[in-house]
């Protein structure tokens, strides 16, 4: 049975709770730093860097975006990050979560005050319920690893599904910040489906430990209950676009949330969370790996079509519906050996199957691909059936950005690239806009991503000239994406880098929202200030 009020749970005791509140509170603003630094230091063994050069190379993430902080702190436990949270409340000094840092958004990138990294974090054993097909997991473990070790710990009979491009870089913690999805399509490719129980310290050091529908709000709210002091949380009921989305925190206009939604994607504004437990699915035996590229994208669109009505609108059956749209082929290697003739574009399909199956689904899906009317040859298509094969289609689908950068090198400039997507009635008007404004304006660009999602990412190459323009007609993606229906954000988050699109998709009423929900629990708006709004 499910419930809105939420008991928090001590981290530390109450008297050192009371400690921190009166030392740091009469030490408010960054200035005293030091006198904090040493009080952490020496009462909780917290080791708080004032070292410039330390703290710097953990101040920014891969957003490229402008970095600032005094203080960097490493705690190796819940402890001592509770400390470090409630030191900072009380000296209302604004605390940045870093992890992994290969965000792309600036979640992770500070605007001045103490980050506080998960990296030293002593990582608990993953613990695997075969049973209950879950996991548990630190949130400081890179997330194919976890992959990798669920699979080996299992012998191969259950995996961990979500599969995002960064998946070797990105951490556990990151992939739940900011809801991040893989290659199957639909829902069920993305974090959001798979969280069970969170493990989350507030912005002021205590505790909340949740499993998916313990605690759903009620009337628009959730009640926090501390030593029998009660605390209103409201949580955000703004309008949410039903497709694909990592723009902003969860919202529900009936007032409804599950706890585990409201971290899930919040990009750590609301808390950090320190653990986690992840539902897990039945290892397929084998999958049917096939890439086939067609003469254009009228094509391309005709084939999703085709296999949305063929396969009922179950795309999530497949474990990828990837594309290579417009010019992706003139930045990617092996392309002679993968294009056939003068095609411009490709799809690759992942298709879970059985050993026992595999030849009959591979007639199966050959007759569906070559029967879609779409003109596409036999020679086409590519069984991806050998590991040189695989090997080789993976080194051209990761050589798109590397021969990307290169030329954007060249121009001395950088690249822009979207992450909107639209639903599908309204993809071929969304993909018709974006390639004559591109066109119009003269700016090169390549474009790829999740066709089983209607969701491409067109990276933008400006040269010098054509920069100002490139940065405009990015604004006019996003708003044409909304005006469709769509988001600015699938799977990347909006971080500090996509503030003014949270604005296009929803409006003040939502930051509003948002920052009422955020100062329940965090009433000077310090943890990750500057993600999402501007406070």
């Amino acid at each position: 049975m499910s419930c809105a009020s939420i008991t928090v749970e001590k981290v530390l005791s109450p008297r050192e709770y009371e400690f921190i509140d009166e030392f740091c509170g009469q030490r408010q603003g960054i200035e005293n730093l030091p006198e904090i630094a040493a009080f952490l230091h020496q009462n909780f063994g917290v080791a708080l860097t004032l070292d410039p050069d330390i703290v710097s190379g953990y101040a920014a993430d891969s957003s490229n975006l402008p970095a600032r902080a005094e203080a960097l702190a490493r705690p190796e436990d819940e402890r001592e990050a509770a400390a470090v949270l409630r030191a900072a409340r009380a000296a209302k000094i604004p605390v940045t979560l870093s992890g992994g840092r290969s965000n792309l958004t600036g979640s992770a990138t500070a605007e001045g005050g103490i980050v506080l990294s998960t990296a030293s974090f002593r990582e608990p054993a993953i613990r695997i319920d075969v049973d209950g097909r879950e996991v548990t997991a630190p949130v400081n473990i890179i997330l194919e690893d976890l992959r990798e070790q669920v699979l080996k710990e299992t012998g191969n009979r259950l995996y961990y599904p979500v599969d995002p491009t960064s998946r070797g870089d990105a951490w556990v913690g990151g992939t739940i910040a900011c809801n991040a999805s893989g290659f199957i399509p639909g829902e069920i490719g993305a974090t959001r489906e798979w969280v069970e129980a969170l493990d989350v310290l507030l912005p002021d050091g205590t505790r909340i430990s949740t499993r998916r529908g313990r605690h759903i709000s009620e009337n628009g709210r959730f009640i926090l209950i501390d030593n029998g002091r009660e605390t209103v949380w409201p949580v955000p009921t703004y309008p949410r676009p039903a497709i694909k989305n990592a723009s902003g925190p969860y919202s529900s206009p009936d007032g409804r949330i599950d706890l585990i939604d409201m971290f899930i994607g919040s990009e750590g504004i609301f808390g950090l969370v320190t653990g986690c437990t992840l539902k897990l699915a039945t290892c397929p035996e084998t999958y049917l790996d096939l890439f086939f590229s067609l003469p254009d994208e009228n094509r391309a669109l005709a084939f999703y079509q085709y296999l949305d009505r063929v396969l009922s609108g179950n795309l999530s059956s497949l474990s990828a519906f990837e594309y290579f749209g417009v010019n992706s082929r003139n930045y990617m290697d092996h392309r002679e050996r993968l294009f056939f003739k003068d095609n411009q574009v490709a799809i690759y399909l992942q298709i879970p199957t059985t050993a026992a199956e595999l030849k009959t689904q591979t007639e199966l899906w050959f007759n569906r691909i070559l029967e879609a009317g779409c003109d596409i040859e036999a020679e086409a298509v590519i069984l991806l059936d050998t590991p040189p094969k695989r090997r080789l289609f993976m080194e051209a689908r990761h050589s798109m950005p590397a021969n990307a950068l290169e030329i954007i090198q060249r121009y001395r400039t950088y690249t822009i690239m979207t992450d909107a997507l639209v639903p599908p009635a309204a993809f071929a008007e969304f993909l018709d806009f974006i390639h004559t404004r591109l066109q119009q304006e003269k700016i090169d660009y390549l474009s790829f991503g999740h066709l089983g999602d209607c969701h491409l990412h067109f990276t933008l190459l400006p040269r010098r000239e054509t920069l100002e323009s490139a940065a405009r007609l990015y604004d006019q993606i996003i708003a044409k994406a909304v005006e469709l229906g769509g988001v600015y954000s699938g799977e990347h988050g909006t971080g500090k880098r996509k503030r003014k699109d949270f604005l296009v998709l929803y409006d003040e009423n939502a930051i509003g929202q948002l920052k009422n929900c955020k100062a329940a629990v965090d009433p000077d708006l310090l943890l990750n200030r500057g993600n999402i709004f501007v406070p």
